[in-house]
């Protein structure tokens, strides 16, 4: 268990997981790893280490800082095409109803089917949107035209990468200061 700094838990000492290229794997959610798995990839030679804490682990013949930011000796590359879920719908759609234009928690979001799937509709990228529940309630099993409901933005499948964009503009709600030197968020900065 880690000494040092503290009688903190275990789980303070999360690592952030950079791919080869010094960027991190994920923004949202934020690529972190648990101090057992970076400091077993470490003893692994699969990490290098950038950054540690000032707690340690310690065993009969060993001290060892915990890492705090550690990067991929291998390069990961990011899939083409992000799963189709109902969390990366509400990303793509940056948790705003795509018909009141409210930002709202994830979970006070549901989505909905442009096209109702009683109507023939699919749950695809291209049929489904960010609701709230007021709006997907107020527009029920009806088209846009009908009830005048239209989204702000046509659905379509996003990229890994622009879900990786939208996600940059919501910062986890920790982030220790070795972190921020490989983050970049959208957030103002400080003069």
């Amino acid at each position: 268990m880690p000494d040092g700094g503290g009688s903190l838990a275990r789980s303070h000492y999360p690592a952030l997981v950079l791919n080869a290229d010094f960027r991190p794997l994920s923004y949202f959610p934020l690529s972190v790893w648990s101090w057992q798995d970076a400091v077993k990839a470490v003893f692994m030679d699969r990490v290098s280490v950038l950054s540690e804490y000032e707690a340690q682990v310690r065993s009969p013949s060993l001290a060892m800082r915990l890492p705090s930011v550690i990067a991929l000796k291998e390069y990961i590359p990011a899939a083409r095409r992000p799963a189709f879920t109902r969390f990366n719908v509400f990303l793509r759609d940056r948790f705003t109803c795509q018909y009141c234009g409210d930002e709202f928690p994830a979970q006070d979001l549901t989505f909905d089917h442009v096209i109702p799937r009683s109507r023939g509709g699919r749950t695809t990228w291209e049929n489904v949107v960010t609701a709230c529940s007021c709006c997907n309630l107020k527009k029920g099993s009806r088209l846009p035209r009908e009830c005048g409901m239209w989204p702000r933005n046509p659905p379509r499948q996003p990229t890994s990468w622009e879900l990786q964009e939208n996600g940059r503009a919501f910062p986890p709600n920790y982030l220790h200061e070795s972190w921020r030197d490989y983050l970049y968020w959208d957030t103002e900065l400080e003069s």
